[in-house]
C-alpha cells in the first residue's frame, strides 16, 4: 500500500472517530458550509429552531456551550451561541436562529461544531483557503456536459455522463418559417444547452460569455488549464477554453451584413444524442445584434491579453459590424415564444428586450467596444446615456440589475475612461451600496442565513449568487476601502447559502457527494436526467444520477403547478407539492424533477445563467496555491485523496450515495477482501469479492459516510460512500 493512500485513509478515520468517542449523533439543526471556509473568512454556524412551514412541529433549542473540534477530537475553541434577533422568527424562513461564531479559527484543518449539552454535531467541513478549488472545477464543467454537437467520452466525461455528439443536425438548420426550404440552412453547431431545455439563445449566451469575461479579468490567477476538458493541457486557462466553445457558435449566428440571428431550437431527448429532429432558427434582432457585439467585444480584450492577436482581431470586426447593423435597425425583434406577440413555436424560454433592457444593451456594446477599439464615439455614446440606468435614475443598487451594474462599473477601469463619468459612477455605486438591501442590511443582520435579497422569485439561487458579486464589485472596482472587509464577508455569506446554511440544509449543487458535500441536490428538472430515467433520475436510486456541479433554480414561494390541477387526476397528485407550494420563502424548495403538470422547471431547473454568476462569485474565493498537486497535505486535498488513487482506474462503485444494493464495475481478475467502515470507523462488515461477486450490500445501514476499502494484498482501492 503506498504511504500516501494509507495517511489518507488513517486521517479519515480519525475524522469519523471522533464522533465515537463521544456518541455524537448528527443534527440538520447545525447548518455550515458543508465544504467549508478560507482561513481569514468570517465562519459561522447557524442553529435553526423551525417555527412555521413544512417542519413547524421540529423543535430544536440550542445548548449553552458550542465547540468546534478537529480531526483528533479537540476542542479548539468553545463559545455559547448567540440568539439571532432577539429570538424573533425570520418571516422569510420561518425559523428562530442563533449563530456560532468561530472565525477567530484560521488554522487548516478539518472540522465540526458540537452542542455540547445536546451531544449533536454538525456535518465535518474543511478550514483551508484552497477549499473551494475543486468545487470551482466541477460547477465550470457543467458547461461541458451542456455542449451541443460535441461528444462527451472518458477520459473526460466521468462515468455514467458518456454520450455521443448530439444535435449534430444543428450544421443544416434551416429558418423556422421556410422549414422545407434548403437555401436558409446554416451551419450552427456548437453552443451550450441554455438549461434544462437543450435551445440555444444569443442574448442568454451573450450574457454568459460575458459574465465568463468578467471572472477571467477580475482574478485571472483562479484560473487554470487542468478541469479534465479536452482542451486542458494547451496552455490556455480551461475557463477560455470553454468560453471559446460559446464564443465560437455565436460567431456562426452573425449574417453577412452584420446581424446576429436570435436563436436555434433543438430536439429534446434524453441523452442528448438521441435528440435527432430538425433544428431550426429565429431570424436577427437588434437585441441579439447588440449583446452579441457586446460579448464579442469584451471577449476580445481578453483573447488579446493571453497572445491570441487573430483571433481577437476577428471578435473586434465582429462587434463593429454587430453595432453598426443594430443602430441601423434599431427595433427589430424576433419573439420566439410569446402569445401577446404572435407565438413562433421556437425555443422554450423568452429573450427577447424591449425598452430599457434594450437601451441597456446598447449601452454595454458601447462601453465594451470603446475599450476594444479605443474609438471616442462608442465612449461619447456611453458618457450620454449611462445615468439612464436605474443605478442613476434610483440610486439604488439592484439586485435584478446586476448585470447591468457590473457593465458600468467596468467602465471605471477602461484606459482613457472620462475622468468625471468615473468619480460619478464610484460615488453613485458607493452610494447605492450604503442603502436599503445592501451594506445597510448586513449591518443590520436582517437575514439569520447571512444571505440577503429583496425577494424571492423563480431562479433566486442565480440572485443570490449576483448579490454577492455587487457586494465584491466593492473590493473588485475600489469603490469603499473602509468597508471592504465587510464586502469580502458578506459576499462569502452568498456562497455559504448556496453550499448549505439555509432551512434545507442543503448544498445547491447536483452531486457533489464525492467532492465534499453531505447534503447536496440528488435531481433536478433537465431533459437528459429526466424523471424516470434509470441511468440519471435521481441519485442513489438510478444507475447514476444528474452530473455533478450544476446549480438548480432554488427557493421558489411563487411556484404552482398546472393551471388545470388538480382536476387533470393523479398527474397532479402523483407526489406532494408541499414544499415548495404554500411555505415560507426560503422553504420553497423540493428536491423533484417531476415534469408537467407539477412543473418542478420552476423551483429545480438549472441555468447557465444562474451557473456562471455562481462560477464568478466563488472564484474570488479559490487560491490555487493550494492545488492539491503541489500542496498534497493540505486538508482539502487529503479529503480528496480518499477516493481511488492507486488501482485500475475505471474502478467504480455505483450508486453512489446508494439506498440499498451498490455494484462494484471494471474490478480487474481476482480476489478481493473488501471492508466496510461505518462513518465512526468501526469495521460494519467483510465480504469476499471476485468477477462473479461484485454486490455490496448496504440496506439498513444509517445515513451517513462510509468507508469502502478493497484489495488483492498488494494493491488498494479506498472509497468514501455515502447511505441516504
Amino acid at each position: 500500500m503506498k504511504k500516501s493512500l494509507l495517511k489518507s485513509l488513517i486521517m479519515l478515520i480519525c475524522l469519523l472517530g471522533a464522533s465515537a468517542i463521544y456518541g455524537q449523533t448528527l443534527s440538520k439543526y447545525i447548518v455550515i458550509d458543508q465544504f467549508g471556509y478560507p482561513t481569514g473568512a468570517k465562519k459561522i454556524a447557524v442553529i435553526r429552531n423551525p417555527a412555521e412551514g413544512f417542519d413547524a412541529n421540529e423543535n430544536f433549542t440550542p445548548g449553552n456551550t458550542y465547540s468546534l473540534v478537529n480531526q483528533e477530537g479537540e476542542k479548539v475553541f468553545t463559545a455559547a451561541p448567540a440568539i439571532w434577533s432577539s429570538g424573533a422568527i425570520d418571516n422569510v424562513s420561518g425559523d428562530h436562529a442563533w449563530w456560532f461564531d468561530f472565525s477567530t479559527v484560521t488554522t487548516p484543518g478539518t472540522y465540526y461544531v458540537l452542542d455540547e449539552q445536546k451531544n449533536v454535531r454538525s456535518f465535518e467541513f474543511v478550514i483551508s483557503d484552497g477549499v473551494y478549488n475543486d468545487v470551482l472545477k466541477h460547477a465550470m464543467r457543467s458547461f461541458y456536459y451542456q455542449r451541443a454537437g460535441f461528444a462527451k467520452q472518458k477520459p473526460y466525461a466521468e462515468e455514467g455522463w458518456v454520450d455521443g455528439a448530439s444535435h449534430m443536425q444543428d450544421k443544416q438548420a434551416r429558418v423556422y418559417n421556410d422549414r422545407n426550404n434548403p437555401s436558409t440552412s446554416r451551419d450552427l453547431h456548437g453552443g451550450w444547452y441554455d438549461a434544462g431545455d437543450y435551445n440555444k439563445y444569443t442574448n442568454w449566451t451573450a450574457d454568459y460569455i460575458i459574465q465568463m469575461m468578467m471572472a477571467y479579468i477580475e482574478k485571472p490567477d483562479a484560473w487554470t488549464d487542468n478541469y479534465n476538458i479536452p482542451e486542458s493541457g494547451n496552455g490556455i486557462p480551461d475557463l477560455l477554453d470553454e468560453a471559446k466553445w460559446g464564443i465560437d457558435f455565436l460567431l456562426r449566428m452573425q449574417e453577412s451584413d452584420g446581424s446576429v440571428l436570435s436563436i436555434v431550437s433543438l430536439d429534446h431527448a434524453s441523452p442528448p444524442s438521441e435528440a435527432t429532429d430538425p433544428s431550426y432558427y429565429g431570424t436577427a434582432s437588434t437585441s441579439a445584434s447588440l449583446n452579441a457585439a457586446a460579448a464579442y467585444a469584451i471577449a476580445s480584450r481578453v483573447y488579446k491579453s493571453i497572445g491570441m492577436n487573430t483571433y481577437a482581431q476577428e471578435l473586434v470586426e465582429a462587434a463593429e459590424k454587430a453595432w453598426d447593423w443594430a443602430v441601423a435597425n434599431p427595433d427589430v425583434t424576433f419573439f420566439n415564444n410569446s402569445s401577446s406577440h404572435g407565438t413562433t413555436g421556437v425555443g422554450a424560454g423568452q429573450q427577447e428586450i424591449t425598452g430599457y433592457r434594450l437601451d441597456m444593451a446598447k449601452l454595454k456594446a458601447s462601453c465594451f467596444l470603446f475599450e476594444a477599439t479605443g474609438k471616442s464615439a462608442y465612449r461619447s455614446y456611453f458618457d450620454a446615456n449611462y445615468q439612464l440606468s436605474h443605478l442613476f435614475l434610483w440610486t439604488y443598487a439592484y439586485t435584478y440589475e446586476s448585470d447591468i451594474q457590473d457593465m458600468i462599473l467596468y467602465y471605471l477601469q477602461i484606459p482613457d475612461a472620462t475622468t468625471s463619468v468615473v468619480n460619478a459612477i464610484r460615488n453613485r455605486y458607493k452610494t447605492a451600496m450604503d442603502k436599503d438591501h445592501n451594506f445597510t442590511d448586513y449591518t443590520r443582520k436582517t437575514d439569520p442565513y447571512r444571505s440577503f435579497v429583496d425577494s424571492y422569485t423563480w431562479g433566486s439561487n442565480g440572485n443570490k449568487a449576483g448579490k454577492g458579486s455587487m457586494f465584491y464589485n466593492v473590493i473588485s472596482y475600489d469603490i469603499n476601502e473602509p468597508k471592504e472587509t465587510d464586502a469580502y464577508d458578506a459576499a462569502l455569506g452568498y456562497i455559504n447559502y448556496l453550499h448549505g446554511v439555509n432551512p434545507l440544509n442543503l448544498v445547491y449543487l447536483s452531486n457533489m457527494y464525492a467532492y465534499g458535500a453531505k447534503n447536496c441536490v440528488n435531481e433536478f428538472y433537465h431533459t437528459w436526467f429526466s424523471d424516470g430515467s434509470p441511468e440519471w433520475d435521481r441519485v442513489g436510486v438510478s444507475t447514476y444520477g444528474p452530473a455533478p456541479g450544476f446549480l438548480t433554480g432554488g427557493p421558489n414561494p411563487g411556484y404552482n403547478w398546472d393551471g388545470g390541477c388538480p382536476g387533470w387526476g393523479s398527474s397532479c397528485t402523483s407526489e406532494s407539492i408541499s414544499p415548495p407550494k404554500g411555505q415560507p420563502a426560503l422553504k420553497s424548495y423540493k428536491d423533484f424533477n417531476t415534469s408537467w403538470p407539477l412543473n418542478s422547471w420552476e423551483v429545480t431547473e438549472n441555468s447557465n445563467g444562474y451557473q456562471m454568476r455562481y462560477i464568478r462569485l466563488l472564484s474570488k474565493f479559490v487560491d490555487t496555491s493550494q492545488d492539491c498537486e503541489l500542496n498534497p497535505e493540505d486538508p482539502a486535498c487529503i479529503k480528496l485523496s480518499v477516493d481511488n488513487r492507486n488501482m485500475a482506474a475505471d474502478i467504480v462503485i455505483y450508486p453512489n450515495p446508494v439506498n440499498g444494493m451498490a455494484y462494484v464495475q471494471n474490478l480487474p481478475k481476482g480476489n478481493y477482501t473488501c471492508t466496510i467502515y461505518s462513518n465512526t470507523g468501526v469495521l460494519i462488515k467483510t465480504l469476499q469479492l471476485n468477477g462473479n461477486q461484485t454486490r455490496l450490500d448496504m440496506t439498513g445501514l444509517a445515513m451517513g459516510s462510509y468507508v469502502v476499502r478493497i484489495t488483492d494484498g498488494e494493491t488498494v482501492f479506498v472509497k468514501l460512500m455515502n447511505v441516504l
